[in-house]
């Protein structure tokens, strides 16, 4: 008969108490511990993944009230409120039993015992404790995925030849488990490819989990990635899972890549190596089974030269490369965004007759797009709501149709290297905005997190 999976962890003073249940219970269980007194269990509840605790009432010889097994049930229950925890007591402590039920204990067993009964107990107490964790697990991906409900990730859009190609690579790849890293510049979608890759892929039915690491504080990397325990670090209230036990069965995309701190880069490379992952005041690797997606619009390679991002990373996560080319390159796919985008914001904003004169469309076509696909969505998103009739019109744009002046500063470059181009660029906007991050950031079509990178690049 095979065994199931789980770990059992029974505790009790006799000897000869834990020797009979011990082999009784590994007939059945793939673990069994034992251990003659609770003193133990703070270091095994962070070293091992246990899924019943049978927990004797009394430990000190002369004494029969209880108060030791209670003290140590809400002990376990306040550290892991989840654990399943079953009772071990003499037939005169019937009344003993019934009110720790009362404090959160499962059941309770009768010494001695008949082995039918001990192993209902047990395997009752597993299957609670199996759904308890599947729930835990659940609530915290649905917390993850309401973040994202409002976004909505349609079929990819374009059918210029260098947007074909990027499929042809996502036909092939979307099937393996292989690591993928996406290229592109802001805006051009890099998550919605990831979706479409997760779409097609052998876990489409597990979730996908999406970890924006431009947008978390450096302090919040490992908590979020990699999960905490209560009392792990100040705000730490309770136990909460990270983002690769979040992902368990599905797709783990990790956005903005270059965002990741160095001295993190070794811990996620030591993760994804071992496919095991320790949560933030413990010492127990949880294995994970995600399919992994990464992106980036930072230059990766050439931040390795420079020893701002880990080579043996970079070899890690990118199997695969697709970059997505920038819109200004597939000039023959904004139109297909424009009237893609114009039937989302018709259904939202309930204008289901409104159309788009011609020759708004030519300026859409003939504009360069900076911001990209995003750029695309919020010009759209504005031409709607701003439209009065049933017609949208170029004045309800708000675009420029005259060419941008040429810079004087930019004109005098001699060499046009694009390295210096930017810097100049940059410097103009901090200057122009006082050194204000966010206006500076808006006005050059950068995140601020992109802005900050560039800074640092410069050396600003």
């Amino acid at each position: 008969m095979a065994k199931t999976d789980a770990t059992i962890l029974i505790i009790d003073d006799d000897e000869d108490i834990l020797l009979s249940a011990k082999l009784l219970l590994k007939k059945h269980y793939s673990k069994v511990i034992v251990k003659d007194t609770p003193k133990e269990l703070n270091q095994l509840l962070s070293s091992e993944v246990i899924d019943v605790i049978v927990l004797d009432m009394n430990y000190r010889i002369g004494f029969n009230d209880g108060k030791e097994g209670m003290y140590w049930l809400r002990h376990i229950l306040d550290v892991r409120p989840e654990m399943v925890v079953v009772l071990m007591t003499a037939y005169g402590e019937v009344e003993l039993a019934v009110n720790a039920i009362k404090e959160g204990a499962f059941d309770f067993i009768l010494k001695p015992w008949t082995n039918e009964k001990f192993l209902a107990t047990i395997q009752a107490g597993l299957k609670l404790s199996k759904s308890r964790n599947k729930v835990s697990l659940l609530a915290g991906a649905k917390e993850v995925l309401e973040r994202d409900i409002d976004q909505k990730f349609g079929p990819i859009v374009g059918k210029s030849k260098e947007m074909l190609k990027v499929m042809e690579v996502v036909d092939k790849v979307s099937l393996t488990d292989a690591n993928i890293l996406i290229l592109g510049e802001n805006g051009t979608g890099k998550q919605h490819l990831a979706r479409e890759i997760h779409k097609r892929s052998n876990v489409k039915d597990g979730p996908f989990v999406h970890v924006d690491l431009g947008a978390l504080s450096e302090n919040l990397f490992e908590s979020e990635l990699f999960g905490h325990m209560k009392g792990s670090f100040t705000d730490a209230h309770e136990d909460k899972p990270g983002r690769f036990e979040l992902a368990q069965n599905g797709t783990l995309f990790l956005d903005e890549i270059g965002n990741l701190p160095y001295n993190l880069q070794s811990k996620l490379l030591t993760v994804l190596q071992d496919r095991k992952v320790s949560r933030i005041g413990e010492s127990l690797e949880r294995p994970f089974n995600a399919r992994l997606l990464f992106a980036t619009n930072a230059p990766l390679k050439e931040w390795v030269d420079q020893g701002k991002f880990r080579q043996d990373l970079m070899f890690r996560i990118n199997t695969v490369e697709i970059e997505i080319p920038p819109l200004r390159v597939r000039p023959e796919d904004v139109e297909e965004f424009v009237f893609h985008f114009l039937e989302i914001f018709k259904r939202k904003y309930h204008k289901s007759n409104l159309s788009i004169e011609k020759e708004a469309v030519d300026l859409l076509r003939e504009h360069s797009w900076p911001g990209n696909v995003r750029e695309i969505q919020h010009t759209i998103e504005r031409g709607v709501i701003m439209s009065d009739g049933h017609e949208i019109r170029i004045t309800d744009f708000n675009l420029s149709t005259a060419p941008p002046p040429v810079n004087s500063e930019v004109h005098e470059i001699e060499n046009l290297n694009i390295q210096d181009i930017e810097k100049m660029l940059v410097e103009k906007a901090l200057d122009k905005h006082d050194g204000n991050i966010s206006k500076a950031a808006k006005e050059l079509g950068l995140t601020r997190a992109a802005l900050y990178r560039r800074l640092e690049k410069f050396n600003l």
